[in-house]
């Protein structure tokens, strides 16, 4: 797996004035739309690869994952040597946690907020009552929209107002909403109905689905890394407790009857 990392891609993260799904009370605009369903890969070793990738290169650059070590990819099928290859710079060190290239002090001048840790968000977003928090993120990287009266140039359905630009627009494209008027108790409202492509992205736009989905499946996994080993252990332990009372079941049985 070829992984790259782009130094370029720095720049237009810091055109950003908020980070990515800060924890703001404006989240609860997204409230107007329903969460898409988030394709669930994190038994998918490639789709999590995948999503690894887009991470460094698209988040990395202004998000941590401070409770997430390089090495710990070991788990979801990349090498040491694919690690120091292609996804660190030549400072770090594979056992060193994911840090954010940008300085915290100076982000925090640059934005007025600090770019949040990304170690622990699809959970967060869960506690916070925002679908699954998987959903939430799906749905959030896929319904950006050109904004002019936004100092970034662009808005957000599932988050409205968002500080942070769309980082992956180059892989999307841009595209629009779509509205239909309808009345509703004497008044007109604005009914959301699909989208329109303004401008082509380098995906289509299942191929872009696609990418979100393995990188939201990816944040998904880094929250929780043990998660599908302890699902698998715990339906083992379950299968065996099951098989055991069966047997358990049968010598109560044949105990009472000798006894009888």
């Amino acid at each position: 797996m070829k992984i790259l990392r782009n130094p370029a891609l720095l720049l237009r993260a810091l055109l950003a004035s908020v980070a990515l799904l800060a924890g703001t009370a404006q989240a609860s605009g997204g409230d107007s739309i329903a969460w898409d369903r988030a394709p669930n890969k994190t038994n998918d070793l490639a789709a999590l690869q995948n999503g690894a990738k887009l991470f460094v290169n698209y988040c990395l650059n202004c998000h941590s994952a401070a409770f997430m070590r390089y090495n710990r990819l070991r788990d979801i099928g990349l090498t040491d040597q694919q690690i120091k290859d292609n996804l660190l710079f030549t400072t770090e060190k594979i056992g060193e946690t994911m840090v954010a290239n940008i300085n915290p002090k100076e982000a925090k001048e640059w934005f007025g907020a600090t770019p949040p840790d990304l170690t622990v968000i699809a959970r967060s977003r869960a506690a916070a009552g925002q679908g699954s928090g998987a959903d939430y993120l799906y749905t959030y990287l896929r319904t950006y929209y050109p904004d002019d009266t936004k100092g970034t140039g662009w808005n957000n359905l599932a988050f409205p107002n968002v500080g942070m630009p769309h980082v992956l627009w180059q892989l999307q494209g841009s595209r629009k909403p779509v509205y239909e008027m309808k009345e509703e108790h004497g008044h007109e409202v604005k009914i959301f109905k699909g989208w329109e492509q303004i401008t082509p992205g380098t995906m289509t736009p299942q191929e872009y689905d696609q990418a979100v989905g393995d990188l939201v499946s990816y944040l998904q996994w880094m929250g929780e890394p043990a998660q599908n080993t302890r699902t698998r252990v715990g339906v083992g332990v379950l299968l065996f407790l099951a098989l055991l009372t069966v047997f358990t079941w049968r010598l109560n049985a044949s105990f009472w009857k000798a006894i009888k």
